[in-house]
């Protein structure tokens, strides 16, 4: 991290990437300069416990200062799941700041970053198959996710998620399956990599189409998670 940077002056038409990334108390933010070849311009990992929604604004200030807001031209945001408070906030910040800015905003799941990292070990015996990864929670159940490798070159690997992160029935069983650990620092330049090629590629990613996810929210369509459950 360069202590200087907020002090730097940028060219009027200078292009930035803002990355959030949160699935516990801990917060990961990102900036990359895009008209750099994706220089990664600061990066901040932070302990937040319950501050968040206190010292998000604050927190953002310090990795690129509000001055520069205007230049943001794309956001990326991790969805979750994750803490309710924590996942709420980020992903209404990231929202807001999309429509404020009129650029694109990339949501994408905290599982499906982390399969990024475990299909290192799973690309080699099991390229063609499918994987998931789940997170055990006291007294709710498991939430599970499911990916596919569709490219496994070692510099390009990308990943398909074929089932956001849900709550899976009781007594039911996936296989292979992975259990969720947290790597926020990884995990956040896995997000700011993702969005950078949506940006290139120039995908549209509308503010209204990101939402967090709630697997063990009690308001739900249960007629469509039945569905879901049916095609596990």
């Amino acid at each position: 991290m360069n202590p200087n940077n907020n002090g730097k002056v940028f060219a009027p038409d200078t292009k930035f990437l803002l990355g959030l990334h949160s699935s516990t108390e801990t917060l990961g933010l990102g900036v990359i300069q895009i008209d750099k070849s994706g220089t990664t311009f600061k990066n901040s990992i932070i302990k937040v416990n319950r501050d968040l929604s206190n010292y998000l604004f604050d927190f953002v200030e310090d990795v690129l200062p509000s001055r520069l807001w205007t230049q943001i031209t794309r956001l990326a945001v991790s969805t979750g799941p994750g803490g309710y408070t924590g996942t709420r906030i980020k992903v209404i910040f990231a929202r807001t700041l999309a429509q404020q800015l009129n650029c694109q905003v990339d949501g994408i799941s905290s599982f499906e970053l982390m399969a990024y990292r475990v299909s290192k070990q799973f690309i080699h015996q099991h390229q063609s198959q499918s994987f998931w990864i789940t997170q055990a929670l006291k007294r709710r159940g498991i939430v599970a996710g499911k990916y596919k490798i569709i490219n496994s070159e070692s510099e390009k690997i990308e990943i398909k998620e074929l089932q956001a992160p849900l709550l899976l029935p009781l007594n039911k069983k996936v296989s292979p399956s992975f259990e969720m650990c947290h790597d926020i620092e990884k995990d956040l330049n896995r997000l700011l990599n993702i969005s950078l090629k949506f940006y290139q590629q120039k995908k549209k990613s509308a503010w209204k189409n990101i939402l967090p996810i709630y697997p063990t929210s009690p308001v739900q369509n249960i007629q469509k998670i039945n569905n879901v459950y049916s095609k596990l």
